[in-house]
This record gives structure tokens, sequence and C-alpha cells, in this order.
């Protein structure tokens, strides 16, 4: 074997190593996509989610607003005929 075919054997097998470690990267790189693709769809899908619940817990925080309203809007009514009737427990003043 002549130093030329030594040459030749050596730049084969550096040509080839190369190739062979471009299409390593290049297959990290493609799965590291796909995952990056993966994980960008479940975060979007959790921000839907998180969305809709405190959109849900919005219109439950607006009801129950409006519920405490008229419970507070009854009780003032019934004290202001408690004050009008006034104490059926209490003995009138004697005079």
């Amino acid at each position: 074997m002549t130093w030329q075919e030594a040459l030749m054997g050596a730049s084969a097998l550096l040509f080839t190593g190369a190739i062979v470690v471009v299409v390593i990267v290049q297959v990290a790189a493609t799965w590291r996509a796909r995952m990056s693709v993966s994980r960008e769809d479940a975060y979007r899908r959790l921000v839907e989610q998180a969305t809709a619940a405190q959109e849900e817990t919005a219109r439950q925080l607006a009801a129950t607003t409006a519920e405490l309203r008229s419970v507070q809007e009854r009780t003032a009514a019934l004290e202001r005929v408690l004050k009008e009737v006034g104490d059926p427990w209490e003995t009138p003043a004697a005079g």
C-alpha cells in the first residue's frame, strides 16, 4: 500500500465520519424540534384550560356578587320593617 492509498483511505474514513456526525446532529435537532412543538402544544392546551377556568370563575363571582347584593337588599328591607313594627317582646313603658 502506498502513502497515496493510505491517504485516500484516511480521507474516506474522515469524510464518512463527518457525514455520520452531520446525520446524527440533524436527527437530534429534528427530535428536539418535535419535542419543542409537543411541549408548546401542551402549554397551549394548559393556557386554554386556565383561561376557561378563569372565565368560569369570573362568571361564578359575578353571579355570587349579584346574589349577595340581593340578600343585602332583602336584609335591609327586613331591618326597616322590623324597626317600623318594633320589638314584639318589648313591654310597653309604664307611664
